[in-house]
């Protein structure tokens, strides 16, 4: 078989199956064309793209500002390694830390690696500003968590796919009660090893938990408390995907460590980031952490492109409207369903809650009834289905879609 002969879905998915590991479930569709809010399969079905990539494709697919970004700078320099400078990184630099506020960045390419990247950054300021004693710091992480699936990070999971036989696991962690300030003012005030609080401002892989109005401020406040670093993982609520630009900023806060990834890079090419302020990042020194891939001419190139669509379409904007509009319309579908518990989100990640079991296919049945009507979204914990669509789409699309959607679930009404 030739390597650009054109297949069947069938066939693609054949491949897959047979050469390729099998660590991912993927919905039965195989796309092979992305524009704006939509994506084609291989035979040349339109469908809404429900999912975005799980939130990287905010800007939409194949942004042709973020494409030419992409395109221009793999025809001059794609690759230098940091044994040299580059002409685009300080550039990068330069925007994205004003752009969200901080004097530092250190560039890596996946989310995965962004919070690795995190979790040593506050280690090592633990030792050297705060004074814990070496190998003792430890980091308060909440339960139910989802912030990749590294070794070490797989150890403050507690979801057993994740976990189970990847053992002996990273110790160093402490796990709480997510949304939960009592808890995590007693792992503060018990422990004086604690160096940071790692959190998601909204729960998406677990299905998109929105924590209590408040929590997050108080959170803050109990960190600056106890001399503890406040870590914001925003790999998937960040870059305006709930309706602001960061997640956090709807509490008007702002983290001492801020995590980013996804649509940093509008989903064109593989681009993470941490940042924050020189009394946290100095303490890196030259050795202690890179990447070959990290701060490449190409990532920066893009991430800027990517971060400049988010401001000059009003993504945000467009997300908080979009998504009052979309959880109104699902709520009034919910009032008569026995198939829906709920929807909850805030901007445009959203979850439903299908009325079964997490170990029932109902929602995957769905989800499959779903693309077979023209839409795609997959299924997280089992009877929860996630829609986050590119930050993009028109109020005219979005209710196409909860049109869509309704008419699916009505199919399963009990």
């Amino acid at each position: 078989m030739a390597v650009l002969e054109n297949l069947t879905s069938q066939e693609a998915i054949d491949l897959e199956n047979k050469y390729g590991a099998h660590n991912y479930h993927p919905l039965p569709v195989v796309l092979s064309k992305g524009e704006g809010v939509y994506v084609w399969d291989v035979e040349g079905k339109k469908y809404y793209d429900f999912l975005s990539a799980y939130s990287a494709v905010n800007q939409g697919h194949c942004h042709p500002k973020i494409v030419d970004a992409m395109v221009n700078q793999a025809r001059r320099l794609s690759l230098t390694s940091r044994a040299f400078y580059n002409d685009v990184l300080g550039k990068y630099e330069q925007f994205a830390t004003n752009y969200f506020g901080y004097d530092k960045l250190l560039p890596m390419n996946t989310g995965a690696e962004a919070v690795e990247t995190a979790l040593k950054l506050c280690r090592k300021w633990a030792y050297e500003v705060k004074g814990i004693n070496e190998n003792e710091a430890e980091i308060i992480v909440c339960e139910n968590n989802f912030h990749g699936r590294t070794t070490t990070i797989i150890s403050f999971s507690n979801d057993p796919i994740a976990r189970k036989n990847f053992g002996p696991y990273t110790a160093g962690f402490i796990k709480i009660e997510y949304d939960n300030l009592k808890a995590l003012e007693e792992a503060l005030s018990s422990n004086k090893n604690v160096a940071g609080f790692l959190v998601e401002p909204i729960q998406g892989e677990a299905g998109v938990y929105v924590p209590s109005e408040g929590y997050l401020t108080k959170a803050r406040a109990l960190c600056e408390k106890y001399n503890v670093l406040f870590i914001a993982d925003e790999v998937q609520t960040g870059i305006a995907r709930t309706g602001r630009l960061l997640a956090i900023d709807h509490e008007e806060i702002k983290a001492d460590i801020l995590i980013l990834g996804k649509a940093l890079s509008g989903g064109a090419y593989p681009v993470s980031a941490v940042l924050a302020n020189d009394n946290i990042m100095n303490v890196i020194k030259p050795g202690n952490h890179g990447s070959t891939f990290g701060g490449n001419p190409i990532a920066a190139a893009v991430a800027i492109a990517a971060l400049e669509v988010v401001k000059e379409e009003e993504l945000a904007k467009n997300a908080s409207e979009l998504g009052e509009l979309f959880r109104s319309e699902i709520s009034k579908f919910v009032e008569t369903s026995s198939i829906v518990n709920a929807v909850r989100g805030k901007g445009l990640l959203n979850a439903i809650l299908i009325n079964d079991t997490e170990e029932s296919d109902t929602a995957w049945n769905i989800c499959l009834a779903l693309r077979d009507n023209g839409l795609l979204a997959k299924p997280t914990h089992g009877n929860i289905i996630r829609f986050a669509p590119p930050l993009v789409m028109s109020k005219e699309q979005l209710l196409d879609c909860v049109s869509i959607i309704i008419k699916t679930l009505k199919q399963f009404e009990k």
